[in-house]
């Protein structure tokens, strides 16, 4: 079947009214929040006078890790509000309204963090910009993605950014911590629904296009933090900690996705689209094969752990 997309500049007129739609109910069911609600001023001291000690984190080990990693991660939302324009700044409607409030929220994050962080004494507070130094010069780069890539990588990145701050949260087992993790988490769900439900709007304009981005953007999928330092020895930490993995990007983030837009209940592929969704079909195989191993190679690791801790 032989079909005729749509550049990206028309797709983005096609959706326009949806965006619409799609802005006023994301600013009717958004909560207005604010940073300093969440931080434990009292807590506060001056580093001219006490200077930070390793002693004195409030995080340890692979919570303080994970929320180096998120931190870091939010840190470089001036790149991310590069690529989210390029691939969605769309006239002067809903499109580019929705690029600016989405980094106006986007920009919370990392402040509520850097702050909790600075006033608990959590971690190093020059190490800590020093990294922001090195991660925001580093930038993000996209590789140009259309705008149907682009709606896909941001539905699963918004996703699993959502979930990775809610079980870093918890596994912090810090109160306060716990609860600006879980108003972050927030932000992250209501920025997935709309990507999620753009892209589903482009599945009735282009149902062939919008399935080659979503198996383009799962099989090719990386996480926006990937390019700082010593970022596969830390994800390796934070996937050992069960914070996140793959059986829960495999269970919590792939699959949700998927069966929300059906995508293996389209019609009307052209021959293209449908072997490409064959071969996400053998990726998806492949990958919760991947997420078995894991799990049991982490159990056979903790039970030694233990083992070793009785004697």
């Amino acid at each position: 079947m032989a079909t005729t997309r749509l550049s990206d500049r028309e797709l983005l007129a096609e959706l326009e009214p949806v965006a619409e739609q799609q802005l006023r109910r994301h600013e009717s069911i958004a909560d207005e929040w604010f940073p300093h609600d969440y931080i434990p001023y009292s807590m506060g001291r001056d580093f001219d006078t006490d200077p930070w000690t390793p002693d004195q984190a409030r995080l340890e080990g692979v919570a303080q890790v994970a929320f180096e990693v998120n931190l870091l991660t939010e840190d470089n939302l001036p790149s991310y509000h590069r690529e989210i324009h390029d691939m969605f700044g769309y006239g002067d409607g809903a499109w580019i309204n929705w690029v600016h409030r989405w980094t106006a929220e986007e920009g919370r994050h990392s402040i509520v963090l850097r702050d909790y962080l600075v006033v608990t004494r959590a971690m190093d507070p020059y190490e800590m910009e020093r990294a922001r130094m090195a991660q925001v010069q580093t930038g993000y780069d996209h590789d140009n993605k259309g705008t149907l890539n682009g709606m896909a990588y941001v539905a699963f990145q918004e996703l699993a950014t959502r979930v990775s701050h809610r079980n870093t949260g918890r596994y912090s087992q810090d109160p306060v911590a716990d609860r600006i993790m879980a108003r972050i988490s927030k932000d992250e769900n209501l920025h997935m629904r709309f990507y999620r439900d753009m892209l589903q709007a482009a599945m009735h304009v282009d149902p062939s296009a919008a399935v080659e981005a979503v198996v383009d953007e799962i099989i090719g999928f990386e996480m926006p933090g990937a390019g700082m330092r010593q970022f596969l020895t830390k994800s390796a930490q934070i996937a050992n900690a069960g914070i996140y993995d793959l059986r829960i990007h495999h269970d919590e983030i792939v699959w949700p996705l998927l069966r929300h837009w059906k995508i293996f209940e389209q019609e009307g592929l052209d021959e293209h689209a449908e072997a490409r969704r064959d071969e996400l079909a053998e990726f998806l195989d492949a990958l919760d094969t991947k997420a078995t191993r894991f799990e049991e190679k982490r159990s056979a690791r903790q039970a030694r752990r233990a083992a070793r801790d009785d004697h």
